[in-house]
């Protein structure tokens, strides 16, 4: 499903060149739930905003399923991002004055009012949620927040979800529902990467790789 070659990612400050992503190559199967870790400053979500087509590598390649994503115009990766992309923050991004409902409703934007209603509904319901889809953020706890950032990724049914820290807001009770709703999906065939910097987490995945310095320096099976 995502194949990576040789990827770099270098930004520039004045005429210094920092490289957050040195010969990253990496292939992730369709189904899989793969977790990468590594320190702060490690090019991890560097590397989750390349996979989600939110950032261009400088150079290397990348497919996603089979399509070459350089050759994307701006607009295709918008679609792309929308239609087949699922994205989960740490910080939730939920609109503080709209429901639950709503907030998920928003990446429906083009659908009509009845459709984008059900399969909102359908999606809080997954996530278990459905019995506060009126109340907003401020009137949910973290992890209910959580959850309704995950419904909102889920509500155009994406074949990737992309996790960039999930559970770094969260208690440890709320963070393993939060975990458990990943491998959920993950057994519906959902193809989940997570990054964190908790191994907990980690290990719930089936691979863990591990990032240094913009460099992959294990990428291994979790036991």
């Amino acid at each position: 499903m995502i194949e990576l070659g040789n990827i770099t990612k270098i930004y520039k400050m004045g005429k210094v060149e920092i490289y957050a992503l040195r010969g990253i190559t990496l292939s992730i199967k369709r189904g899989e739930i793969v977790s990468i870790i590594g320190a702060s400053g490690s090019g991890k979500s560097t590397l989750l905003n390349v996979i989600g087509c939110l950032d261009r590598p400088t150079s290397g390649s990348y497919l996603f399923d089979g399509a070459d994503v350089s050759r994307l115009n701006d607009n295709k990766l918008a679609e792309m991002r929308n239609k087949q992309l699922g994205f989960v923050f740490q910080e939730y991004n939920l609109l503080s004055r709209a429901s639950a409902l709503s907030n998920v409703e928003l990446p429906l934007i083009y659908s009509g009012s009845r459709q984008k209603h059900k399969r909102a509904m359908e999606a809080l319901e997954r996530v278990g949620l459905a019995a506060r889809a009126k109340h907003k953020p401020t009137e949910l706890s973290g992890g209910e927040r959580q959850r309704v950032a995950i419904a909102r990724a889920l509500v155009n049914n994406p074949a990737l979800i992309l996790a960039d820290e999930p559970t770094g807001n969260l208690d440890s009770v709320a963070g393993a529902e939060i975990v458990s709703i990943f491998q959920q999906l993950h057994r519906e065939g959902i193809t989940v990467v997570v990054i964190t910097h908790e191994m907990d987490v980690a290990t719930k995945a089936q691979r863990i790789i591990r990032l240094v310095d913009g460099e992959i320096i294990s990428d291994e099976k979790a036991t």
